[in-house]
């Protein structure tokens, strides 16, 4: 399986691979670049149908690392772990001490978190073994009192604050009452971005492939549960996307009627060449890489023992980031994928 000449290969710094036999984990690390500290990015457990799946997805999620903390305004470069297997079926304390001998073992290099498939549990098992992890510890919450190092609180709200500035800069509009959001994943980011943008004044129409997770969305905050399919061609103001990634594409693009696509998930575009065509149906992109980085701030938080209103403080600085982002890319011409890049290469590369 190739790596150097793989097409989301962009010059890492470091590709590790980590099987242990007797818990049966299968795993990749991958560092992009360390320029401005040491790599920090999520452990993601998902069955990969194959290793080449696996390979694509850390390569992509560790690159956006990098972009996404330098567009935070962090002290810390890009890095991701995925291991493969099933999160619901797979997972065992033998296998998450493994993983953590895995972290351990690059010395620093690679800092460790929550991510899709993985939680503030497995990350205190893995703490057992490593000190390179993050999400481990009970901390102070954005709202006060304590609660644990989960960082999806602080995602949704960076996504709520990207909201408000991408609403502002294209709809001209200050605030979200009767805004009209279609949100597709209602997990516990999804979640939480609705139930802020509820509170805001906004309607809400809701999918998401686990049914649990769309009928709380209804019965708490009012939604509207859709079709999975029938999300993207909603007559509403923002499309946020809050599930996996690539979920902009050729197909979805041509139901899309939002002018506002903004949201928690990861690479949110199937290819990059795809934010120009939004750019041409004058639709406003926000960078995901630049609209989700509330969670990597949290976690920089938990490390470094900042209070929550220093934590909150650097989260709304979000809004300020895409607006810059919004503003260039008007006065070039370019794309806010485009500009999202410059203004992070700017940053990590010197």
């Amino acid at each position: 399986m190739p790596v150097f000449s793989h097409i989301d290969f962009d010059h890492h710094e470091q590709v590790v691979y980590g099987h242990d036999k007797a818990s049966g984990l299968k795993a990749i690390i991958a560092i992009h670049n360390s320029n401005l500290g040491p790599a920090l990015g999520g452990c993601r457990m998902w069955p990969y149908a194959n290793d080449d799946e696996a390979l694509r997805d850390v390569l992509r999620l560790s690159r956006g690392m990098t972009y996404k903390s330098a567009l935070a305004n962090l002290p810390l470069g890009g890095g991701k772990a995925v291991i493969i297997g099933d999160p619901h079926s797979g997972k065992s304390t033998a296998l998450f001490q493994a993983m953590g001998d895995f972290v351990e073992s690059l010395g620093g290099r690679y800092i460790t978190a929550a991510d899709s498939g993985t939680g503030v549990a497995e990350m205190q098992i893995m703490a057992e073994r490593t000190r390179h992890v993050s999400g481990a510890e009970m901390r102070e919450a954005l709202a006060g009192g304590k609660r644990n190092g989960d960082p999806s609180p602080s995602t949704a709200y960076g996504v709520f604050i990207g909201i408000q500035a991408a609403v502002k800069h294209r709809l001209g509009r200050d605030d979200l009452r009767g805004l009209k959001v279609a949100i597709q994943g209602v997990g516990q980011v999804g979640f939480d971005l609705a139930r802020q943008l509820k509170q805001a004044g906004a309607e809400l129409w809701v999918t998401d492939i686990v049914e649990a997770n769309v009928r709380r969305a209804v019965e708490q905050l009012g939604a509207t549960a859709v079709k999975q399919q029938a999300i993207f061609g909603l007559d509403v103001d923002v499309f946020a996307p809050c599930a996996m990634g690539a979920i902009i594409n050729q197909q979805t693009l041509e139901a899309l009627r939002a002018p506002v696509v903004a949201g928690g998930a990861n690479n949110q575009l199937a290819d990059a060449s795809l934010a120009e065509t939004l750019r041409c149906n004058e639709c406003l992109y926000a960078p995901d890489y630049a609209i989700n980085a509330g969670g990597i701030i949290d976690v920089y938080y938990g490390r470094s023992g900042g209070s929550a209103a220093q934590l909150k403080a650097h989260i709304e600085e979000i809004g300020a980031t895409l607006t810059q982002i919004f503003q260039r890319a008007d006065a070039s011409g370019k794309t806010t994928v485009e500009i999202a890049d410059q203004l992070a290469e700017e940053r990590f590369a010197r």
